[in-house]
């Protein structure tokens, strides 16, 4: 199509994105734009022609006329497809070259008044010949280093006579930055564009060649198959051309001086200075290589020689213990014991203590604490659930993702070779086929041992001499013995009722009012508030659900803080029960009057001491025995124990020799639902039972816990200290125990000993005279006829029977 270049043309702009067409040129392209699409169907409503130029800008969404280069092509649209997602598919074929003389004002898109400017004819001399001949030739080799290129065009360049046109071709199938093909498009000489094209064509081939030599290089070192090492061969080729090889004899030089810093011993050091020479003679990017260099940065990153300073002011370290935690005394007071040692003698070594208690009672936060009024770094290790020794010792470093074992962790963690490291639920480790970590422990915590202790991926030596550990547990038995000794345990019991409030008053409520925005003026707790929510909304051995309560109570109140403006809030009893609902648990009830075979027994859970009544039934019968309320196999024994105990007591005890013949005997203690076990209700069972036998009724104020032999011997129990809160709680104002549990009387809180009277007995004829009422007198003639000797407590069982 000819163009006259003496008269403009009115037509159609169409923006091109990183695009840039040349005369002659029959390509195809999509369009999406609404203003290039209104652009293209006035093109299709007129003559077909369009003018295509390239943006400035590639990100432009919406260019103008200024955002365009003034130079582009005349193309003809020869088809239009509708395409899926309001996109057209276009093709065109470029007719000449036309520069923009001025834009035309059009609301829906883009005009132009451009100017043609189609190429002049040339006259052929020998040096355009022989140019055109030159370009030809390098396309040739740009086309071989380059396969991607279609083969037919190599036979359409050779169709090309005029510069003009060969460059134009060339130019428009070769792969350039489109700000490069746009600079060849507005150069008007064929010559000089011919010119233009050719230094582009001498560039790409030198690129292509080097690309080839570096690919060539790679190639001659590695096997095809290898991958991953012919990209890491090519990135080595590459650095090299570029002189930034990396050097491992240096690399290796600078680990040793690491090693001679740090002094380790003769063999430690013989050790790594071996990985060392091993890295040396390695490739830089070979996979063992890597491997060492971790293993060498993992071991020189311990901190060997780095230490903290003990804080060893006795005084200051209990006012921040006092502080942090209410209560717990005896762990308070061995901190402080060991503390005294070391700031008198520097030879102590770390120690190994198990905090062993229920869940909730601030073990694991003791410990932090401590840490932190020692100025020690702690770092917790959880142990529940970890079964692999691997967990412990580390991997061997020859296993691909080896890593060292938690206790090594926990020192680079930590960074000093003395931390408070805290093995958290030490009695939840397990063992499968993999190893036991309770046994790769048992190093670990043995002071003897540690200041040699060897991490398999380490394989040096480490002193562990200096840390101390200190571990968690909930059920010592569940560690296996030899752990066990390795360890001083410190048992934390359950917190007492008086304990608790303490506790909310002075650590648990400012804790959440400080959480929540409140100040303790806008939101105050009673305290029988908070006796409510212990007694009747918690049922635990620690302090967890009562916080949890707390914060539960003041959530409450932001949200009527917000909705109704309410500026303070007084939370009492009454207010407990609105926010938090109906009470969930309630206390033990005492029977009001003594009855015929009930019994309180006591007992401990894992919540604190409760009232456990045992009733006995006595019927006409056979002599069957049935056991009822969920006993477990301790509990059962002993039940069998208590019978038999009275039967060979009878004649004594003045009730029916016989009653194992024509009597029943049904033992039940209430809530059937919950598993009890254990032997500290044995005189509690055998006292029921000899109430049902001799229809005396019991006290019902009187209270016992104790084991029972054959004999009749009162054998001590554990968790005294629970078990008399409840019986202070339960209104119970006389609790008989075992003589040698008398001792143990000094942990009970002072509010129960004021209020509750403990009387020790040895033997169950004192049981029965303290507890039964009527109960006959037994004389030592009787009791020696069953070989038990008379226990001389006159005086006592005349106080109770007053």
């Amino acid at each position: 199509m000819n163009f006259d270049t003496q008269n403009n043309i009115t037509l159609p702009v169409l923006p091109l994105r990183g695009l840039v067409v040349f005369p002659k040129s029959l390509i195809h392209f999509d369009v999406g734009r609404k203003r290039s699409i209104v652009a293209i169907n006035k093109a299709m409503k007129a003559n077909q022609l369009i003018f295509l130029t390239a943006q400035k800008d590639a990100a432009e969404n919406e260019p103008s006329i200024v955002d365009l280069y003034r130079t582009g092509v005349i193309a003809k649209v020869i088809q239009v497809l509708k395409q899926p997602e309001n996109t057209t598919r276009i093709v065109i074929e470029g007719q000449c070259r036309a520069n923009i003389v001025t834009p035309v004002y059009d609301e829906k898109c883009l005009m132009a008044e451009v100017k043609p400017m189609p190429d002049s004819e040339i006259v052929k001399t020998a040096g355009v010949s022989a140019l055109m001949r030159t370009v030809k030739r390098e396309f040739e080799k740009y086309m071989e280093s380059s396969p991607r290129m279609p083969s037919d065009i190599i036979f359409k360049v050779a169709l090309c006579k005029l510069p003009g046109e060969l460059a134009d071709f060339i130019t428009s199938n070769i792969i350039l930055d489109y700000h490069i093909k746009q600079t060849i498009l507005e150069t008007l000489s064929e010559t000089e564009r011919l010119e233009e094209v050719l230094d582009v064509l001498v560039n790409e081939n030198f690129v292509l060649k080097i690309e080839d030599e570096i690919s060539q290089k790679a190639k001659q070192r590695i096997d095809e198959n290898q991958r991953e090492y012919l990209l890491r061969e090519q990135k080595r080729v590459i650095e090299e051309e570029l002189g930034e090889d990396d050097n491992p004899a240096a690399e290796a030089e600078v680990y040793l001086e690491k090693i001679e810093d740090l002094k380790l011993d003769e063999k430690s050091t013989e050790m790594l200075s071996k990985e060392c020479s091993k890295l040396m003679k390695m490739p830089y990017g070979s996979q063992e290589a890597s491997v060492i260099r971790t293993y060498l940065d993992t071991v020189l990153g311990l901190p060997w020689n780095k230490s903290t300073k003990d804080k060893l002011d006795i005084t200051k370290i209990r006012k921040t213990l006092d502080k942090s935690h209410y209560g717990l005394k005896n762990i308070k007071d061995r901190i402080i014991e060991q503390l005294a040692v070391r700031a008198i003698s520097a030879k102590q070594k770390g120690q190994i203590i198990c905090f062993a208690g229920p869940p909730g009672v601030g073990k694991t936060s003791i410990a932090q604490s401590i840490a932190k009024a020692m100025g020690k770094k702690s770092h917790r290790i959880a142990l529940g659930g970890v079964k692999d020794e691997a967990e412990i010792r580390g991997h061997r470093k020859t296993y691909i993702g080896s890593m060292p074992g938690r206790i090594i962790n926990a020192l680079q963690s930590a960074g000093t070779n003395n931390p408070l490291i805290i093995l958290d639920e030490i009695d939840k480790l397990s063992s499968d086929y993999k190893g036991d970590p309770t046994s790769a422990l048992l190093e670990v915590l043995d002071i003897e041992q540690n200041n040699k202790f060897v991490d398999h991926y380490i394989e040096v030596p480490f002193d562990l001499s200096n840390v101390m550990f200190i571990t968690t547990a909930n059920d010592i038995y569940e560690i296996p013995a030899p752990l066990r000794d390795r360890m001083e345990i410190i048992e934390i019991s359950s917190y007492t009722r008086e304990e608790k409030l303490q506790i909310a008053k002075k650590h648990l409520v400012p804790k959440q009012l400080e959480e929540c925005g409140f100040t303790s003026k806008q939101v105050k707790f009673t305290q029988k508030a908070l006796y409510d929510l212990i007694d009747f909304y918690t049922h635990e051995a620690g302090v967890r659900t009562l916080e949890r309560l707390i914060a539960s109570i003041l959530r409450k109140c932001a949200v009527k803080y917000l909705e109704d403006k309410i500026q303070s809030f007084k939370i009492d009893d009454k207010a407990v029960e609105k926010l938090l609902g109906h009470k969930k648990f309630f206390p033990d009830n005492v029977s009001k009057v003594d009855e015929i075979g009930v019994v309180n027994g006591l007992a401990w859970t894992s919540a604190g001491g409760e009232l456990l009544p045992i009733e006995v039934a006595v019927m006409e019968g056979t002599g069957k025995i049935e056991l009822t309320g969920s006993l477990g196999d301790v509990m059962q024994e002993s039940a069998k124990t208590a019978i038999s105990c009275i039967r060979s007591h009878a004649v004594a005890l003045n009730i029916d020799a016989d009653f194992y013949k024509n009597k029943d005997i049904h033992i039940h203690a209430p809530e059937g639902a919950v598993p009890k076990d254990g032997p500290s209700a044995g005189i509690t069972m055998a006292t029921a039972i000899y109430s049902a036998l001799s229809c005396n009724a019991v006290k019902h104020r009187v209270a016992m816990t104790g084991e029972i032999t054959l004999r009749g011997k009162v054998l001590p129990i554990g968790g005294l200290k629970e078990k008399s809160m409840a019986a202070f709680k339960t209104g119970i104002n006389t609790v008989i125990i075992p003589k040698e549990n008398e001792q143990d009387l000094q942990d009970i809180d002072k509010a129960v000993l004021d209020k509750v009277t403990f009387i020790p007995v040895e033997s169950f004829s004192e049981v029965i005279a303290l507890a039964v009422n009527n109960t006959p007198k037994v004389t030592d003639r009787e009791w020696s006829k069953i070989n038990i000797a008379p226990t001389g407590i006159d005086k006592q069982i005349n106080t109770m029977r007053q």
